[in-house]
């Protein structure tokens, strides 16, 4: 794990309510927080990347809205647990909604939570840099994480 990660992460990793996350699989076999953090990682990558060629961003919001953005608190594959309407488009604000509740989460930091499922939620396309870069790297890391279930069960 990126040791930026833990430097602005450290009140959301050791928190009781986002440790839960490691009980609700998002893809495969991988656990929530597993993915949320994997997304956190692969988007520091990115980040990496775009400062070489002088384009910067907020790193403390990139990080804690990787954290975040798909802190939902529920387990998706069971339809009675997951509030009205279909996952891909109302976590997003289900997550924002408990992101808020308990922890302190800048403008930015909602945005990339609110609109990091793009284009799947149409409207809410991101409107900054992190939300961009964490959008791209939750698809990488879905793909990754897909991928790799069904490779591994042939």
């Amino acid at each position: 794990m990126d040791h930026r990660i833990k430097r602005y992460g450290k009140d959301i990793l050791k928190s009781e309510n986002y440790r839960k996350m490691r009980d609700f699989i998002q893809h495969g076999n991988v656990s929530v927080l597993r993915h949320c953090v994997r997304v956190a990682n692969a988007s520091l990558k990115i980040e990496r990347f775009l400062k070489k060629l002088h384009i910067n961003m907020d790193e403390k919001a990139l990080v804690r809205g990787a954290l975040l953005h798909d802190y939902f608190l529920y387990d998706w594959h069971n339809k009675e647990a997951r509030p009205h309407g279909l996952h891909g488009f109302t976590h997003p604000k289900t997550a924002l909604k408990n992101a808020s509740r308990d922890y302190k989460v800048s403008e930015r930091e909602k945005k990339i939570i609110r609109q990091h499922m793009f284009p799947l939620t149409i409207t809410k396309i991101p409107t900054c840099r992190e939300s961009w870069v964490v959008s791209m790297a939750d698809k990488w890391c879905s793909l990754v994480e897909t991928v790799g279930m069904r490779k591994k069960k042939k």
